[in-house]
């Protein structure tokens, strides 16, 4: 045990196309409803759904501006609360896999066994395919 608090990881997070979200959002300002739903790789019902989840926490918000052939455009934006969500999130993801790392056992001896260094590799991927990490 390394004395640390317990986990802090966000509930909402946790599910990966809402992290895919945040920090898909966290690099710019806004980012247009399709974009983000082409780059999730969702259909609208989907990606509405977890916005609506988001949206209800305070994590993001939503506006509608005309495009220039005047059809409503949807706009999504990380918020000030949903940035730091998102900060502590990653930091304990991080915290999870440096412990992961330092009190990693031996290698598994049977092949159903996982390994910590499986585990860091998992959680660096996931923070990958959220553009958190290079």
């Amino acid at each position: 045990m390394t004395g640390h608090a317990p986990a802090a990881l966000d509930g909402l997070l946790v599910e990966p196309k809402r992290l895919q979200i945040c920090g898909s959002l966290a690099a710019i300002d806004d980012m247009e409803f399709g974009t983000l739903r082409d780059l999730l790789g969702v259909a609208d019902s989907v990606l509405s759904k977890h916005l609506k989840t988001l949206d209800e926490v305070g994590y993001v918000v939503t506006s509608k501006h005309k495009a220039p052939t005047g059809r409503p455009r949807t706009w999504v934006r990380l918020t000030r609360e949903g940035r730091s969500a998102l900060a502590r999130h990653i930091a304990e993801l991080r915290r999870l896999a440096h412990d992961a790392t330092v009190m990693a056992p031996p290698a598994p001896e049977s092949p159903g066994e996982v390994d910590a260094s499986s585990t860091v590799a998992v959680v660096s991927q996931a923070l990958s395919l959220a553009g958190i990490l290079g």
